[in-house]
């Protein structure tokens, strides 16, 4: 396998260390630049628009400093399934003894589903980030069908992964809410769904103003597990 990816500067900045990212692993984070999606809650600017700085064998170097220290590495972004070469570093943390998890907004199914299935990846935070009616206005996307042959895909193998969606209330309802949960029951979705509720800051892609008024929890569909957290 070629190595001259290693000289690719795909990262706008590495979290050092987190609690939070990985279940039951202590992790730290690549991020990627660039995005495909702008969705006007996202505060990553710097990173969906900058360019990387950062080599991926600088990445790899720092994580050679933190094996048998951390156990897991996130990627994410931006939309980390954007870089070609993903696969390969798949392969070089692998190598290094981490377990993998990716951030993803589902719309590279093909890569997702050869990262899997060669056992490159441990975990998946899968971003549903609106119903199929809403998808494109708040995306700018329009690959809902792609993000759906994932989804397929994750629960037809039963494989370690979360479904989310980040809420904003000016953006997303208490019906969009209970849609996506009808949607997720419908194809055995079994795990937890998590809504992630927006903090507002000020510098978000669609200067988004605060939310009017928060979720009304109350009226959340009890079809499946939900749970809440901070964005």
């Amino acid at each position: 396998m070629s190595r001259d990816f290693l000289a690719d500067s795909p990262l706008y900045d590495i979290t050092r260390f987190t609690t939070l990212d990985f279940p039951e692993n202590l992790a730290s984070i690549l991020w990627f630049c660039k995005c495909n999606m702008r969705c006007p809650y996202c505060y990553n600017t710097p990173i969906v628009f900058g360019e990387g700085s950062i080599t991926i064998q600088d990445a790899l170097n720092f994580l050679e400093t933190r094996q048998n220290r951390l156990t897991g590495v996130v990627l994410s972004g931006g939309e980390c399934t954007l870089y070609p070469h993903l696969e390969k570093l798949c392969y070089e943390i692998k190598n290094l003894g981490f377990k993998i998890k990716i951030d993803t907004n589902g719309t590279n199914p093909t890569l997702i589903k050869d990262l899997v299935e060669n056992q490159l990846v441990d975990y998946i935070a899968l971003d549903y980030k609106a119903p199929k009616e809403k998808f494109e206005e708040i995306t700018k996307n329009k690959n809902f069908d792609s993000f759906e042959t994932t989804l397929n895909f994750l629960i037809q193998i039963d494989f370690s992964f979360e479904a989310r969606t980040t809420v904003h209330s000016n953006l997303l309802d208490i019906d969009d809410i209970n849609i996506i949960i009808d949607d997720l029951y419908k194809r055995d979705y079994t795990r937890t769904y998590y809504l992630q509720n927006y903090l507002h800051v000020e510098d978000t892609i669609g200067k988004i103003e605060a939310q009017n008024k928060p979720i009304d929890t109350k009226k959340i569909n009890q079809k499946i597990t939900t749970s809440f957290r901070e964005f």
